[in-house]
């Protein structure tokens, strides 16, 4: 019996990466055959880093998984997932709130790709408190937010900001 690769999808705006998207990434990767990170470009908002500058950083935070792929995308997750022979959506939780939208989308996602599953990972409790927004905020007020990104993303905000070449 001929087995089918398992390819997952971790979408997100990863605006800027952070920590604890290159943890789940790596967990992520350990489940499926294929991984691809799907970054969603969303026309309606002003990025803080532009697309270019999202994939290249996540590529470079994870050439050490050769599972792993890093693409954008536009439109809705679900059609992409679909062009991609993708049945495994993953998504992190880090509390209660973010149980609560997520579970609402994957409701909605299953209703229109019924055969497309949502798997949801935990985040490690070092990264629970950690989103795109903290480091964004911490970043344009001048706060030590080193910690909280890999360095290639680091290095790429600051170059964003005006405060390295």
């Amino acid at each position: 019996m001929l087995q089918m690769e398992r390819i997952g999808i971790y979408p997100g705006s990863f605006d800027p990466p952070t920590l604890g998207h290159v943890d789940l990434i790596e967990r992520a990767s350990g489940l499926v055959d294929r991984l691809i990170v799907g970054i969603g470009i969303n026309s309606q908002k002003t990025p803080f880093l532009d697309i270019e500058t999202r994939t290249q950083a996540l590529r470079e935070c994870t050439a050490h998984l050769p599972n792993v792929e890093v693409e954008a995308f536009t439109g809705l997750l679900v059609n992409w997932a679909e062009t991609k022979n993708c049945r495994i959506l993953i998504r992190g939780l880090r509390a209660v709130s973010d149980y609560d939208s997520e579970f609402r989308i994957a409701m909605a996602n299953r209703s229109m790709a019924p055969d497309i599953e949502t798997v949801f990972l935990i985040a490690r409790d070092t990264y629970s408190f950690l989103s795109s927004s903290v480091v964004r905020e911490a970043a344009t007020l001048g706060g030590n937010y080193s910690q909280f990104v890999p360095e290639p993303v680091y290095h790429r905000i600051e170059k964003a900001l005006g405060r390295t070449d």
